[in-house]
Parts: C-alpha cells; structure tokens; sequence
C-alpha cells in the first residue's frame, strides 16, 4: 500500500498567495464572486478557518491524503457588517495553530440550498474592494490506469484484471 499525498488542483490558491493580496489593502471590504459571476451577500461573516484532511483510499487501492485550508461562510441578518481584508487577515493569525504553518490551497463552505464547497482561484484588488473568485470542485477517477479498460484490449472487465 502507498501513501500519496496530494492537494487540490493546481489552480487554487494557497494561504500565502491570498493574505498577501489582503494585506496590501487590509481596509478594503471583500466580495466573494461565485462561479457563475454572481456575488454571495456583502454581508456574509467568515465563521471558521479550519484545516481539512481527508484520507481516502481509491478504486486502485492507493492510500490518499487530501488536506485544504477552509473558510466557512455565514450569511446573518446583520446587513450592516461587511467583512475587510483586515479581518480576514485577524482570522488568519487566530487560526495559526490549527494550520500548522502550512501554506494550504484554499476552499469556501456556503450554505445555499446546501452546504457547498468551492475553490478559491483568484483574488484580485480593484481598488474598491477585494474579489474573491470561487471554481468548483469535480470528481475524478485516480486510478484510471486500472479501472478504465485499455481502448487497445477488446474493452472487457475480467476478474482479477483490477477493473472495478
């Protein structure tokens, strides 16, 4: 059995990559942008920063380590709150111990109809504010070199050939 450890997708950020943008303007309010181009409510509050590890073995039997910095959301009935790059960056040095130092990529929880998880790609400074660009997340078979038949083979799954 091996253990592999990987992190999200190359294009999320990591933790250093966004404080660095919060902390060239810490007094701007931040926008989060969905993925569609939308933004959540202005006066959404950042309820945790956490350090998520997921261990999971594949379809292949390969062991797996997964592991994310996630900043939970919460949308209150405060209208008049609106969350700044200073803030952010405050909830950041509480959540020092918890991430260990590690320069993890980042993901945002939101609830909507359900509780979603979305990556973070960008963060950009407009001068009036701080967007946050959120992607989605997507499944993907990790062991495909087993579990997908070779397209050179007649396409059959037989047993024991590690297919399934």
């Amino acid at each position: 059995m091996t253990t592999t450890t990987t992190n999200a997708e190359q294009a999320t950020l990591l933790i250093s990559e966004v404080c660095a943008v919060l902390k060239a303007a810490p007094g701007l309010p931040i926008t989060v942008i969905w993925p569609d181009g939308e933004p959540i409510e202005a006066h959404f509050h950042v309820t945790e920063v956490g350090r998520v590890q997921k261990d999971f073995v594949d379809c292949g039997g390969t062991v797996r380590r997964v592991t994310t910095c996630l900043l939970q959301t919460w949308v209150g009935d405060d209208v008049d709150h609106h969350i700044t790059g200073a803030k952010l960056l405050k909830a950041f040095e509480f959540a020092a111990p918890v991430l260990k130092g590690e320069d993890l990529p980042m993901e945002l929880e939101y609830e909507a109809c359900n509780v979603v998880t979305l990556r973070v790609v960008a963060v950009e400074n407009t001068g009036a504010a701080l967007i946050v660009r959120l992607a989605g997340k997507h499944t993907d078979c990790l062991a495909k070199d087993l579990c997908i038949p070779n397209p050179k083979s007649d396409g059959t799954c037989t047993p024991g050939s590690g297919c399934c």
